[in-house]
């Protein structure tokens, strides 16, 4: 989807996402010392703003200004500052070595643009750094509950670890994850990666 199906979809008053934290986010970086954090394709905000509640100096990168104007929204609810970038994902340079954490959480493409995108997150890392990609497993096209149902914009764990071919795999598991409907509780299967950039 382009950047205007983004606003569209972002073009209501409440949150389409809920405003707490990613709960692999949360657990996933417990032990890590607050630094400079990247949320690639941050949409909302809900995980930059935790971030930054939290002691993280936070930028958060997204190519919808609708989004990025609720993300703000968030801030400053939180009382917290974030720096919000408009830009593509796929085009964007990030600043090089300069993030100790870079996550990129439900960024779903075709797989050379996911190649392309983790590329940067890598060109980012500080040494020492992490990066923490999440995302619905291809497996929950047919065993689990939600998001897209294109399987070429799904990913396996193994395929995100491949891509970060520079990194030292911590961390590449199918995870599940409750989601309240309607109809109850459902189960979400979704891929989880960390990665440590050498620091040497």
């Amino acid at each position: 989807m382009d950047s205007a199906t983004w606003d569209e979809r972002y073009g209501v008053q409440d949150f389409i996402w809920k405003t707490e934290p990613n709960q692999f986010l949360v657990a996933e970086i417990a032990e890590i010392a607050p630094g400079r954090a990247l949320d690639l394709a941050c949409g909302e905000g809900r995980n930059a703003v935790w971030l930054a509640e939290h002691g993280w100096q936070v930028t958060g990168v997204d190519f919808s200004p609708v989004g990025l104007a609720k993300a703000g929204r968030l801030a400053r609810e939180h009382d917290v500052d974030v720096e919000w970038v408009e830009a593509d994902v796929v085009e964007w340079d990030p600043p090089r070595a300069a993030f100790d954490l870079v996550i990129v959480f439900y960024l779903h493409l075709p797989a050379t643009n996911r190649t392309r995108v983790l590329a940067h997150a890598q060109d980012a890392l500080a040494p020492g750094g992490t990066l923490l990609v999440v995302g619905h497993d291809l497996s929950n096209l047919t065993h689990g509950y939600g998001g897209p149902q294109d399987p070429t914009v799904l990913f396996t764990p193994e395929e995100v670890a491949i891509d970060l071919e520079r990194l030292r795999i911590v961390r590449a598991d199918h995870v599940n994850r409750r989601v309240d409907t309607d109809q109850g509780s459902k189960v979400a299967i979704d891929a989880l990666v960390r990665a440590l950039k050498s620091t040497s």
